[in-house]
């Protein structure tokens, strides 16, 4: 299975895991979970819906009923509903469970994430530090490139790429909070524990200036968590 297929799968299983829904409805619900740059059209998670199916992993209601495209026309779209098959929640379990090097990566993550109030907390915790060594990995390439810029390349083009930099340097430090969070509320609720701190926290940006940062909107991608939240087990 091809790495988007994969991520689309895991997606569709962890909002079927909440409650069934049409698709429709679920297509709505990925959109906001994998945000508008990789939104989904019915034409592609529809055969991700029928594979699933064909799986066992999911159940159809009203199986019967023929799937007309909507259109600006006829207005219609599907009537079944997806649920998840006890093989379907058995799936998700273990998608939940995958903390290797497929789940540190941009288009992993992002849906391990969003998971996380449903994720055991060592398994959030092998994450969150893989995510971490990765883009550790990717900071030393890119102030190495940085630095070679400065000497090829015009004032805007190092801009753009120290742009870049700072932006995977704000995710790091998202992830520093988040880890210590997880090893300080071990016994506690799950969920971080961090956004309603506003002190400024001095760090050095790229070019090695001062800034204060205040932490009440936590650095790196916004990733919506959907549903409710779980106790953690």
């Amino acid at each position: 299975m091809g790495r988007r297929s994969g991520v689309l799968e895991f997606a569709v299983l962890g909002l079927l895991h909440d409650a069934p829904m049409h698709g429709y409805e679920l297509r709505k619900r990925l959109n906001v979970l994998l945000g508008t740059l990789r939104a989904f059209s019915y034409g592609t998670l529809y055969p991700c819906l029928k594979s699933l199916v064909a799986q066992g992993f999911l159940v159809e209601d009203n199986p019967d009923v023929e799937y007309v495209p909507a259109t600006a026309l006829n207005g219609k779209r599907s009537k079944t509903v997806y649920r998840l098959s006890p093989e379907g929640k058995q799936r998700f379990e273990e998608l939940l469970a995958d903390s290797g090097p497929d789940a540190w990566e941009d288009e992993h993550f992002g849906v391990h994430f969003a998971f996380f109030g449903q994720t055991d907390r060592a398994v959030r915790m092998r994450v969150l530090e893989g995510r971490r060594s990765r883009l550790e990995e990717r900071l030393e390439k890119m102030r190495n490139s940085l630095a070679r810029a400065r000497e090829r390349f015009d004032d805007y083009t190092v801009e753009l790429q120290r742009h870049g930099l700072e932006s995977v340097e704000r995710e790091v430090r998202w992830l520093n909070e988040l880890i210590e969070t997880e090893r300080a509320n071990r016994t506690g609720r799950t969920g971080p524990a961090t956004g309603g701190n506003t002190t400024a926290v001095p760090h050095k940006t790229s070019d090695g200036r001062g800034q204060e940062e205040g932490s009440q909107d936590p650095p790196g991608p916004p990733y919506d968590r959907p549903g409710r939240s779980a106790q953690e087990r």
